[in-house]
């Protein structure tokens, strides 16, 4: 894998704007090639306006010292989409779905460092609905890792029947108590697209969302995981996972169920299951 070194973060408008030129469904080969590139931003501070506007609207507590445990993503989510706008990324970029993110954090990362951030893409796997790529964001400094995530984006192009005689496993959050009930604008997916960057117009209005098989707008899977992360609270060493089972419509009222053990997700009216998650502390 060879590596790039960058002097900024890409613009997200024209990379955006790239990758709604490519056709918006593709049939990838099992073994389609994908960019072999690891982008790396050195010299990275934090820009706290932006941080700021992004913990109003996950909920997370404004001016603290620390970045929110999810954070780290929105910073690497300008050169993720710089390497899956281009022509060797085999995946259309709109309508892509956010379906898993796995984090690890080594240690409290403070909103004033200076931090080396990397992003590549590390493969391809089929899926019942299409194809999943794999994306993994790193946070370093001093040379020390101190956050790394693994997420899934899915492009659906194709149903697989389940087996004969299979039945998919009852989420572990049906058992979960309800904590809270939250009352979702139709706004939520705009707002966290402006401070987040994530345009993608699945999340944005009604009609944009329709383009792409959906009723309505869709609420994005990382303010979905980020909003139950700021109610449950993050160890500064963690492992975190998430994994978005089924799109939040907005606007619409979800449960945010969680039992102290550190699993937690999200239901909806007909306790469908939206996100499953949970935090675990590392030594």
């Amino acid at each position: 894998m060879s590596a790039v070194t960058l002097t900024t973060a890409p613009a997200l408008a024209p990379l955006l704007a790239r990758g709604a030129l490519r056709s918006p469904f593709k049939r990838p080969a099992p073994d389609a090639a994908f960019p072999r590139t690891r982008l790396v931003l050195p010299g990275l501070r934090v820009d706290l306006v932006a941080l700021t506007a992004y913990e109003r609207v996950c909920g997370f507590p404004t001016g603290e010292p620390d970045l929110p445990v999810t954070y780290p993503h929105v910073l690497g989510f300008p050169l993720a989409m710089r390497l899956m706008s281009g022509r060797d990324f085999p995946l259309p970029l709109l309508g892509l779905v956010h379906t898993s993110i796995e984090i690890v954090r080594t240690r409290a990362l403070p909103a004033g460092g200076e931090y080396e951030l990397a992003v590549w893409i590390e493969g391809l796997a089929p899926h019942r609905l299409g194809t999943e790529a794999t994306v993994v964001t790193t946070l370093r400094s001093g040379g020390a890792p101190l956050w790394e995530s693994r997420s899934t984006y899915l492009a659906r192009h194709r149903r697989r029947p389940a087996p004969a005689g299979r039945h998919a496993a009852r989420p572990a959050s049906d058992a979960l108590p309800v904590v809270a009930e939250w009352r979702l604008a139709g706004d939520v997916g705009r707002r966290y697209g402006a401070a987040s960057g994530d345009r993608n117009p699945i999340h944005l209005h009604p009609f944009t969302a329709r383009l792409f098989g959906f009723p309505r707008a869709v609420a994005h899977g990382m303010w979905s995981a980020a909003r139950c992360l700021a109610a449950h609270g993050t160890p500064d060493a963690a492992l975190v996972r998430a994994r978005f089972r089924a799109p939040v419509l907005l606007p619409g009222t979800v449960a945010y169920v969680a039992d102290g053990s550190g699993r937690f997700g999200l239901r909806g009216p007909g306790d469908r299951t939206h996100l499953t998650g949970e935090v675990q502390c590392l030594p």
